[in-house]
């Protein structure tokens, strides 16, 4: 299906997938949270162990994460957090992805999750043997795929990106001349491509939850709160991006809400990032998006990504009291997956080092 001249989508067909009910979180007094995260600093604290928790995540997670000397970031921070810190037992609270790169890039660490069964979307609907297949009977595009992907997927990739680094990295390839393959996300391939001019062949992937944001709703919201800054990760549809005021990665989002002067903010993404927005700027007002209107689902569960909410503090317990749940990552396809994902980080450290050129 063609989408503009330099942009098309696949005809692949790409398994379903079906996300279950949200989980509801544990039901906890102040007195019983507290002794739980007193329990697992001190489960960290005895196995050399870091907690490394997404945006995402619970509060409750995130809180513990930076409250014992670890971190709340997106999947690659998550990383390379890993590997400057001298922890040998890494407790990755996200989705499976997130366990892979962290143990990809730290093959030598022993690498948990809080459930293995915490999945993603557009990393279920990109298989690595299809997606091999696929690539293979398109040998003269450069491959690059989303940080949001298997490790069989990175290990048959040229390049991985965030959806912080995907338009420099990019429009740096297209600008060589190079027609890339894009995966796996359609829309923020699409607003790669818009934004680029890439030749781009989409993978017709997506996240259920930006997925779910609706414009038509969005544009009468904006109605309703006039003064209010929108703000859009470009895994969205194309339409919803297109009445953002940002658009951008979930780190650029928390550094908008920072640094605008406006009071509200309609936030489309993963709500769990309200917990980092309102801790760098408590005096802000978030809203998120509206989505659309399914019958007998509210809101609030479309705006959260069920498998970040399987990850709660009694299972990080859980893990590091009985070792389960550890992450394995072949080898041989771990030494391959480090190449794009190295080819990417030299790339920032290349991009930082100009900027600070730029600055003296």
């Amino acid at each position: 299906m063609k989408t503009n001249d330099a942009m098309q989508l696949a005809a692949v067909q790409t398994p379903r997938c079906q996300a279950p009910p949200l989980p509801r979180l544990p039901e906890r007094s102040a007195a019983e949270s507290a002794r739980l995260k007193a329990h697992v600093r001190d489960l960290l604290r005895r196995q050399n162990a870091v907690l490394v928790a997404h945006y995402y995540t619970e509060a409750a997670l995130q809180d513990l994460a930076e409250e014992s000397g670890g971190c709340v970031a997106d999947s690659l921070e998550m990383a390379r957090f890993g590997m400057e810190h001298p922890a040998g037992t890494l407790v990755v609270a996200g989705v499976r992805f997130m366990g892979e790169t962290s143990k990809i890039l730290n093959n030598e660490k022993r690498v948990l999750m809080p459930d293995l069964e915490a999945t993603c979307s557009l990393d279920e609907s990109c298989p690595g043997e299809l997606f091999a297949r696929f690539c293979d009977e398109h040998p003269e595009y450069t491959v690059v795929v989303y940080a949001n992907t298997s490790a069989a997927v990175k290990a048959r990739a040229d390049w991985v990106v965030t959806s912080g680094i995907a338009l420099p990295i990019v429009r740096h390839l297209a600008e060589k001349g190079e027609k890339i393959l894009w995966a796996p996300d359609r829309h923020l391939g699409s607003y790669v491509q818009q934004e680029t001019g890439a030749d781009v062949l989409l993978w017709p992937g997506s996240c259920v939850v930006h997925e779910s944001f609706q414009a038509d709703a969005l544009a009468e919201m904006k109605r309703r709160h006039p003064e209010a800054a929108v703000l859009v990760h470009p895994e969205s549809p194309r339409d919803v991006a297109a009445l953002a005021d940002v658009v951008g990665s979930t780190t650029a989002m928390i550094k908008a809400v920072q640094q605008l002067p406006n009071q509200e903010f309609i936030v489309a993404t993963e709500r769990g990032i309200f917990n980092k927005m309102s801790q760098q700027a408590p005096e802000k007002i978030l809203i998120s998006a509206p989505t659309r209107g399914d019958e007998g689902i509210a809101q609030d569960d479309k705006t959260r990504c069920v498998w970040m909410a399987m990850n709660t503090l009694e299972k990080v317990a859980a893990v590091l009291e009985n070792g389960a749940n550890e992450i394995q990552v072949a080898p041989d396809m771990a030494a391959r997956a480090r190449v794009p994902i190295q080819r990417m980080l030299d790339f920032a450290a290349e991009m930082r080092k100009k900027t600070m050129a730029r600055q003296r």
